[in-house]
């Protein structure tokens, strides 16, 4: 049962309600045609227009997954329209991955300029064949949010491919530490890795966490450790997962059990590191900054830290996987920006895509391949693509969007806590978590029934929410979503609850 939060911690949220009233932001000012409230015009959702046109669509694709079907001509800022009509304020942004909204005037204005038309239309073979504009539109761009320590982009075309990209450049500076300083491959390494065999195809690892989620590519779905439907029937590598902390809330009230348990899994976590180096030696270690799609699950600061430090220690690099807590959502630009690591303790790759529009990683000098084509594809990510992210990062940069979502953040939290106090949601709801992190909130429902109960009643109310893990609400509204927004998804959600 969900417990109020203590006085003190209370007091904490409330401090930020003041910078929230300091900031003059609204979401009008970047989409000034913005509805104001949910308007649901059919009796359920998705309406009579929306189901038949999944239908139509499941003739040659499978449309088991749809949720609605847009119109995206006329969704506006945090309101997605569907095809019948209803207006829903959305809190899940296509699943966390629109950064300011739907069809912003000023992103408008650039894919209306020849030089957006022309990156679109005359698509490069960017590793071979880049623009002449390239270096130009990401040191503008992409560069400018690159993460501390590191100074090295390459561009991939989505999380997925952002990962096993990372995959790739850190197994292969591993054999490059190996060999030493220069070596070249020998006449077996390039024998053997032709019939997938050691040397040549070393037997090394990346380890990663239970619940974590990485895509679903043959690499990065052997590091997700989610949902069992994305992996059944499909062949993967023999890499180490690893126990993530299953902390419990509030947080406060239960400080030395939490403690024990991130001690836990540090212990098995340098356990599994050492035993590996006999059999399969892990190269990388993966971690979400939020295990996202496995339930939202959160970790302390200093645990992080800690798993840095050993992956280094133990001779693994280090890759923080950003595709869905980065670009503000968090509050921070990067959501590891809070663990506090010092310099030189930086991960060695960040991962994104999402909210950044663009994908790719971050990384440094050291780990770029010694040889040419060795990371590398047709398309290496999309110059159209890299002009979105760098407009999109100039406006976040210019509306303070990042210190935005902070505030509101906190300012949702604080009536999040007194909402789940009251009796509309007495007993119904758990484990409320995010709290300084954004709007990157989270909560349980008793059973998974109830939680897909919820989502549905919500998207009937006129919000789209969304679900994560076996029984997780979790919201990923834009950066624009400010305290009007707020209002709504409260009143939405006390009477959705009240009548659950």
């Amino acid at each position: 049962m969900f417990v109020r939060a203590s006085t003190r911690a209370a007091a904490r949220l409330q401090q930020p309600r003041h910078v929230l009233a300091r900031r003059t932001f609204s979401s009008l000012e970047l989409i000034p045609d913005e509805p104001s409230r949910p308007n649901v015009v059919t009796g359920a959702i998705p309406g009579p227009k929306g189901v038949a046109l999944s239908k139509e669509i499941d003739t040659f694709q499978d449309s088991r997954t749809h949720v609605i079907v847009p119109d995206y001509e006329q969704s506006k800022g945090n309101y997605l329209v569907d095809a019948d009509g209803n207006v829903l304020l959305d809190v899940f942004a296509q699943i966390s991955s629109i950064a300011i909204g739907y069809n912003v005037p000023s992103l408008l204005e650039l894919g209306r300029t020849d030089e957006f038309i022309k990156a679109a239309l005359n698509r490069p073979a960017l590793g071979s064949f880049p623009p002449a504009q390239w270096a130009e539109w990401i040191k503008t761009g992409l560069l400018t949010v690159a993460p501390k320590g590191l100074d090295q982009l390459v561009t991939t075309l989505c999380g997925s491919s952002a990962n096993e990209t990372a995959f790739k450049a850190a197994f292969m500076a591993y054999r490059a530490k190996e060999r030493g300083a220069g070596a070249d491959f020998s006449k077996e390494d390039m024998e053997s890795c032709m019939l997938n065999q050691s040397p040549g195809s070393p037997q090394l690892s990346v380890l990663s966490f239970k619940s974590g989620f990485h895509g679903r590519l043959f690499g990065s779905l052997s590091a997700t450790r989610s949902k069992a439907i994305h992996k059944v029937d499909i062949p993967a590598f023999d890499w180490p997962c690893a126990p993530f902390p299953e902390l419990k809330y509030p947080l406060e009230e239960h400080v030395a059990e939490n403690e024990a348990e991130e001690k836990r899994c540090l212990e098995e976590f340098e356990r599994i590191l050492i035993d590996n180096k006999r059999t399969r030696p892990v190269a990388a270690v993966i971690i979400e900054p939020i295990l996202s799609e496995g339930g939202d699950k959160h970790a302390s600061p200093a645990f992080f830290r800690s798993l840095r430090l050993k992956a280094r220690e133990h001779g693994a690099f280090f890759i923080v996987d950003e595709v869905q807590t980065g670009v503000g959502a968090t509050g921070t630009f990067w959501a590891h920006e809070k663990w506090g690591l010092k310099e030189g303790e930086e991960p060695d790759f960040v991962t994104f895509s999402k909210k950044m529009q663009a994908a790719g990683i971050y990384h440094k000098k050291e780990t770029r391949p010694n040889a040419p084509y060795r990371n590398y594809n047709t398309w290496m990510g999309d110059p159209m693509r890299a002009l979105q992210a760098r407009k999109m990062i100039q406006l976040i940069k210019e509306h303070d969007l990042v210190s935005h979502t902070a505030a509101t953040g906190a300012l949702l939290a604080s009536k999040l806590n007194t909402l789940f106090a009251s009796p509309a949601a007495s007993g119904k709801i758990l484990n409320f978590r995010g709290e300084g992190s954004g709007t990157f909130l989270s909560w349980d429902l008793e059973t998974p029934a109830k939680r897909d109960e919820f989502v549905a009643k919500m998207r009937k109310a006129g919000v789209q929410i969304g679900g994560c893990g076996e029984r997780t609400v979790r919201l990923r509204p834009m950066l624009t979503f400010g305290e009007s927004h707020v209002g709504v998804l409260c009143e939405t959600m006390e009477k959705v609850l009240g009548g659950m």
